[in-house]
This record gives C-alpha cells, sequence and structure tokens, in this order.
C-alpha cells in the first residue's frame, strides 16, 4: 500500500508539473480546436484530471501535451453530445468538431506558438474594454485565478468575474475572430497588445492605489507576457517594451524603505539594483534600436537605459536623457513626456529652467489633476527656496493621490517645509 501510495502521490507531482508548464498551451491550442473558452477550460481541467489515472497506469506519453489536446477534445465531444439529449442544436456541434479530426499540429512548436499568439491577440481586442482586455489576458493566457486578478487590482472577485463574463460573451456574440491579425492590421492590433501588457506592468511597478508601492507579482506576470510575445513575435517594439519593464523592474529593490516608504531615484542604493536585469535590458534596447523600426517603448527603454548604465545619480547623463526625450516628443507628443522632459531639463540646465516647463504645462490645462505634475512642480519650488508655492503644490499633489507610500512622502515634504534648514536639502 505504501509504494502504491507513493506512486500514486508521484504521478500526482508529475501531472502538476505538466500543468504549470503546459496548461496554458493547451488550453490555447483547445480554444482553436472547440470555438469556446469555457468548453475549452472544462476540457483542459478533464484532460489534466484523466492524465493522473492513465498515466500512472499507462506510463507518460512520449508528448504529454499532443495526449492532453487529443483527450481534452474528445472530452469536450463526449460531454457536448450527452447534453444534445437535450438541446438538438448541440448534435451538429458535436458532429462538426468530430469530423474535424485530431489536431494533427499538436507535436508542432510553430502550431502551438501561432495558438498562443492567437489567443493573446483575441483577448486584447480593441472591440473590448480596456480593463476587459487585461481581465481576459491575465486569466486566459496567464492562468492566474479570478481571486488573484481581483486582489491586485483592488476589486471585490464577483466585479471581476462578471468583467471576465461579459468579455467571453462579447467575443461570441461579436464574432471576434480567434486569429492573429492580418499584415496590414498587425501594427495597430499590436499596439493594444502592449498597452495592455504595460498597464498591467505599470500596477504592479507603481500601483494606481492602496497601501503597497509596488505589486512584484503583477510585474512579472506583465514581463513574462512580454518574454512570451518577443519569442512568438520579435518585433522591435515588443523587444523594448520588454526591455523597458526589465530595466524599471530592476530598481524594485532600492524604491522603498523596509518600512514601505517611498526612495526617489535620485536616493536609491544602486548597489540594490538587479544587474542580471540590467545588463539584459540594455541588450535588448541596443538590439531594438538597430532595427530602426521602434517606437515610443524602445525611446522610453532607452532612457532607462540611460539612468540604470550610471554609477551614481550624480554620473547621471541628464543631457542624452533630454535628447532622448525631445526625440520621443516627436514620435509621442502628449503632456506627461513634456512634463518627464522638463524634470530632465530641470537637472540638466537648473530647477528654474524646469519650473518655467512645467508652469506652462499647467497654464494649458493639462495635467492639473495628474498628481505628479504638482508633486514635480513643488519638489522644484521647494529647491528654490520659494516655500509657499512648494506647499501649496504638495497640498495639491496630495490631494489627488490615492497612493499610501506617496502620501506618506508628500506629508513628510510638507512637514520638512516647516523646518527651513531641511526645505532645500535632498
Amino acid at each position: 500500500m505504501t509504494d502504491d501510495g507513493n506512486t500514486s502521490s508521484h504521478m500526482r507531482d508529475l501531472v502538476e508539473d505538466v500543468y504549470r508548464s503546459q496548461s496554458r498551451r493547451v488550453f490555447a491550442t483547445l480554444v482553436r480546436l472547440l470555438g469556446d473558452f469555457d468548453l475549452a477550460e472544462e476540457a483542459l481541467h478533464e484532460a489534466f484530471t484523466a492524465a493522473i489515472e492513465q498515466w500512472e497506469r499507462d506510463g507518460i506519453p512520449a508528448n504529454p501535451r499532443a495526449w492532453l489536446v487529443s483527450t481534452g477534445r474528445f472530452k469536450a465531444i463526449e460531454a457536448i453530445r450527452r447534453r444534445a439529449r437535450f438541446d438538438a442544436s448541440l448534435h451538429t456541434l458535436a458532429e462538426k468538431l468530430d469530423r474535424a479530426g485530431d489536431d494533427t499540429d499538436a507535436n508542432e512548436e510553430s502550431a502551438v506558438s501561432d495558438d498562443r499568439l492567437r489567443l493573446i491577440f483575441t483577448c486584447c481586442h480593441p472591440a473590448l474594454s480596456s480593463a476587459t482586455q487585461v481581465a481576459l489576458t491575465l486569466r486566459e493566457v496567464c492562468g492566474l485565478t479570478t481571486e488573484e486578478i481581483a486582489r491586485a487590482f483592488l476589486i471585490t472577485p464577483p466585479t471581476l468575474a462578471q468583467r471576465i463574463v461579459r468579455g467571453k460573451a462579447k467575443i461570441r456574440e461579436a464574432g471576434i475572430p480567434y486569429r492573429v491579425p492580418s499584415a496590414e492590421d498587425l501594427p495597430e492590433r499590436l499596439n493594444s497588445v502592449l498597452a495592455v501588457i504595460y498597464l498591467v506592468f505599470n500596477e504592479g511597478y507603481s500601483a494606481s492605489s492602496g497601501e503597497s508601492l509596488t505589486r512584484a507579482d503583477l510585474s512579472a506576470e506583465a514581463i513574462r507576457l512580454g518574454r512570451l510575445l518577443a519569442e512568438l513575435l520579435p518585433d522591435p517594439e515588443v523587444i523594448g517594451l520588454l526591455a523597458l519593464m526589465l530595466l524599471h523592474d530592476s530598481r524594485r529593490a532600492a524604491r522603498t524603505t523596509p518600512d514601505g516608504d517611498l526612495i526617489l531615484l535620485e536616493h536609491q542604493d544602486r548597489s540594490l539594483w538587479n544587474r542580471r536585469q540590467i545588463v539584459e535590458g540594455v541588450r535588448l534596447v541596443q538590439q531594438a534600436l538597430a532595427s530602426r523600426r521602434f517606437g515610443v517603448y524602445t525611446l522610453q527603454a532607452a532612457i532607462a537605459a540611460t539612468h540604470a548604465q550610471a554609477p551614481t545619480a550624480a554620473a547621471t547623463d541628464w543631457n542624452q536623457i533630454v535628447s532622448w526625450y525631445d526625440l520621443l516628443l516627436r514620435v509621442d507628443p502628449s503632456p506627461i513626456v513634456e512634463l518627464n522632459r522638463a524634470v530632465a531639463v530641470a537637472m540638466r540646465d537648473g530647477a528654474s529652467a524646469g519650473l518655467e516647463l512645467i508652469d506652462g504645462i499647467l497654464d494649458r490645462g493639462d495635467l492639473t489633476a495628474y498628481h505628479l505634475a504638482h508633486a514635480a512642480r513643488a519638489d522644484l519650488c521647494r529647491r528654490l527656496g520659494r516655500t509657499d508655492d512648494a506647499r501649496q503644490s504638495y497640498q495639491r499633489a496630495l490631494a489627488l493621490t490615492q497612493q499610501l507610500p506617496e502620501r506618506r512622502f508628500l506629508e513628510a515634504r510638507l512637514r520638512e517645509l516647516e523646518r527651513p534648514h531641511l526645505a532645500r536639502s535632498g
């Protein structure tokens, strides 16, 4: 009995390992074969349940993924036929799936890669809202649970579940095709996919609200998605986005104190930066730039690489950073890019030069509800000794942010303004 128990436990461990490494690949192929997310999810779990029993009896197949795809498809057809006794319309569907035959490409890596690409583009279809795209991508491509996604975005699991259900219904009812876009449509659709991945990363890198500045698991999922996309579709901007995420994430350990308080870039302990991520990120930036077909993500990654390669804050090449921002403004003119460039100009040419640019942005009515614009203005006023202006801008920034570490940082700055000997330091 003990040996049988050990064998069974060992087989369960092996199946769990296959589940971790292959389940989302199997799922992507089942979605293609069955044409339905929920049916594919049910078939996936049926296949792994069967694997625990049959692999222990017959041994692990030579190609576990192909076995799981074939078994999952067979289980789905069986389930549809059982339901067809109560719904005649399902009989036609079962016959159609049966006639399609086994997945002849299940063993081909290229077919699996195409299936995963199809799944990503389907989840990020522009007919879906941004929030739905993010939820579906994390659930269906990454395999995160509803509870995990809800916790990451600070919403209730039922709300998140409804978002996913509505997204699947929209895909089904609108007949959104499960395919990689054509060459003509690919650039526009790829931008949508990249935007979703970067949105996920940013929510993990700098949470929009809550008690924690960062959520490492969410950023890790975005990087994993970026790696997958770069492997399946090595477009320069895909590579640029992966580089950008790696370079930003390399600073994670230095961005907060042990108590979770914010540490600005200029005061971070650079020995805590992840050198492996920096080396990889810089290499990817160079690769993307060499293509001469890069865009906004690569340019942002080039800025991050310039920061990452500076041994100290004082050694930062601000002239190079301003130049990158000049180019980024031409490619993607936006008030936030202008704001970031203004901060870089302040570091290169002095606080007065940067403040003039920020005031120009705010005077136009741009970014008046963006807390970082007011925080940046407050910091430059503080450096110039304009205490009343700094206080007013810090208070405005504080009123606009919901992020607790940022709130503590701004409150600390306001307290420092009451102590003149500290106000112009840091």
